[in-house]
């Protein structure tokens, strides 16, 4: 077996494999790379040693670490992982045919989604999804970080696979299990930082830069010297998802934080890497980014000047979303909070609240128009709830902490049959009370306390007292975060679920909630008496986010009820509506 490494700082770099220790040598055709050939077979335990250091660091590119990031990686045969592509049975399609245009995404936590908090106990859930409707599963980050639990955007080791989480043969049995069941699944990347505790990257090479700042120290170095390397580390390493455990698409984490002065863009070399990868094999790929610039450029195609990604995350209808169920008004809220159901209409027909104008929150004026004549509504991806808007709250709590099911039931219709590539965040259908909080579990004692107190004094600024955060530490504050699955099959739970199912089914019957066409949504809403309907094709939908029944006029009769959330009488030959308080209904032709 081949053993490479790339230590352009150093003078001397030894293979630690097993008990034995090679001398590596300097590769003549690739600077500051180094390599030596040796027999190795699957699970072998090594280890690279830097200069005179007498304890190995674990490789780079490594795709297992079976004692975490401070401890030796692990050999791994990929061949010998669990089949890509399980036999898809006669009446399925298969998930990777799905175009995103016509997707449904649900996002999960592996460490949470089950109790037991693995690869195998999440694909024993998998039947849920499919009767749920969604077509592809998005995962948040599995890669390698310091202790059992977290969320995983602390991760250290980009090419290997978390072990409490089932490593990289249980990655590999979870994709193929999906591919069975017809979901595709997207996974979520993290390439504008690395955590706190085990990375081992800087002993290596340049991979960060103090050229530029970011909330976490150093950038990662995507344009100073050393940085070719730096960058093929990474597109490596985005391929490997993609290509050794069949992955269909990456969700790219806060974009925005890429620091990147270089005149071809990491993103489009990225996204320029991931379209040959999908012309080779025949398989559609793409990438989702978050972004916080509400700049439309960030999926224009390459070949218009862009870099080239599918779809970006649109928290700004998240944002008119909440504030019009909820009303709360505090930070990056209270831009839209004045007339959240404005804010929310223009959302759904021009895609970002802010397209250029002024930000109180920011102070100053943010975003840029989306040409919505052009750009297909498939470029974003809208939702009423994220691990983001959840676990960054003081409790984690979720919106059905404090809504109705009626005002849940408004939310799933708005987000389901909505302009945008529809995403739940996991639990969310049946309206589960378990919140999501934040929570960790390094080992380092000081960094542990770091992050305890960091997070109190955050909330402190807006009033919170400390002992009412939850320790990120304290293992009760993880094991609060798992779903209780038992509360799906309670009646008021049940019932909520079962209205997810329905909208789910109508976006795949019904093509006029696919249509991309962004200039053909057409919306009006009452601010004060707080309804709002919108118009796809020959689709109407209607929510009342009032207790009081209203009536509306949809200016057409001959409409026929799709699905409605309280009984309903059949529409009046004008068109009229009457929708009881905190409901929803979806009317077709």
């Amino acid at each position: 077996m081949r053993f490479e490494v790339w230590a352009p700082l150093t003078g001397r770099v030894a293979l630690r494999l097993d008990d034995a220790t090679y001398d590596m040598a300097r590769d003549p055709d690739r600077d500051g790379w180094w390599t030596v050939q040796t027999p190795a077979g699957d699970g072998s335990r090594y280890g690279f040693l830097l200069g005179g250091e007498t304890v190995p660091r674990p490789d780079p590119r490594g795709r297992r670490l079976p004692d975490g990031p401070d401890g030796l990686s692990a050999v791994v045969d990929l061949d010998a992982l669990a089949p890509r592509s399980a036999p898809q049975s006669a009446r399925s399609v298969p998930s990777t045919r799905i175009p995103l245009q016509d997707a449904v995404l649900y996002e999960l936590h592996i460490g949470t989604f089950t109790p037991e908090g693995t690869f195998d106990a999440a694909a024993a859930r998998l039947g849920h999804l499919t009767a749920l409707g969604v077509t592809h599963v998005e995962l948040m980050p599995v890669c390698s970080f310091s202790g059992r639990h977290g969320w995983g955007y602390d991760g250290v080791a980009p090419w290997s696979v978390h072990e409490p989480y089932g490593g990289p043969a249980g990655l590999a049995r979870f994709t193929a299990a999906a591919h069975a069941a017809g979901l595709g699944v997207v996974l979520d990347v993290v390439h504008n930082h690395l955590g706190p505790s085990g990375n081992h990257l800087p002993a290596f090479g340049p991979y960060f830069t103090d050229t530029h700042h970011t909330p976490w120290g150093a950038a990662v170095n995507l344009d100073a010297p050393g940085s070719d390397e730096v960058r093929a580390y990474l597109i490596g390493s985005a391929l490997a998802w993609l290509r050794d455990y069949g992955i269909d698409g990456l969700r790219l984490d806060a974009v925005h934080a890429l620091a990147d002065g270089r005149a071809l863009t990491f993103l489009e070399e990225l996204s320029a890497a991931v379209d040959a990868l999908a012309a080779e094999t025949g398989r559609p790929l793409f990438l989702i980014a978050e972004s916080d610039r509400c700049d439309p450029r960030t999926t224009t195609p390459r070949a218009a000047g862009g870099p080239g990604l599918q779809a970006q995350w649109n928290d700004d209808f998240h944002h008119a979303l909440h504030c019009a169920l909820t009303g709360e008004s505090q930070a990056y809220y209270a831009d839209f909070a004045e007339a959240p159901l404005a804010a929310l209409a223009k959302t759904l027909t021009r895609v970002f609240f802010h397209d250029g104008t002024w930000s109180s929150f920011r102070g100053r004026t943010h975003g840029r128009p989306v040409d919505h004549r052009r750009t297909p509504a498939h470029r974003f991806v809208g939702y009423s709830q994220t691990h983001d808007q959840i676990g960054n709250r003081a409790l984690g709590d979720r919106l059905s902490a404090s809504l109705s099911p009626g005002l849940l039931a408004c939310a799933a219709a708005v987000t389901l049959t909505g302009p945008f590539v529809p995403m739940l965040f996991m639990g969310e259908e049946w309206g589960a009370r378990t919140p999501w909080q934040y929570f960790t579990d390094h080992p380092d004692p000081e960094l542990a306390e770091a992050v305890r107190s960091g997070r109190r004094r955050e909330f402190a600024a807006h009033g919170w007292k400390a002992e009412e955060i939850p320790d990120p530490q304290d293992p009760a504050t993880r094991d609060r975060s798992c779903l209780d699955w038992s509360e799906s099959e309670q009646p008021v739970h049940a019932r909520l679920l079962d209205w997810y199912r329905t909208l789910v089914a109508l976006r795949r019957t019904h093509p006029d909630l696919r249509d991309p066409d962004l200039a053909a949504v057409r919306v009006a809403h009452d601010e004060e008496r707080r309804w709002l309907t919108f118009r796809r094709g020959d689709v109407r939908v209607a929510v009342n986010l009032s207790a009081e029944p209203v009536t509306i006029a949809l200016g057409r009769g001959g409409v026929r009820v799709l699905a409605s959330w309280e009984p309903l009488g059949h529409p009046g030959p004008d068109g009229r509506i009457h929708l009881p308080g905190e409901s929803a209904v979806v009317l077709g032709l």
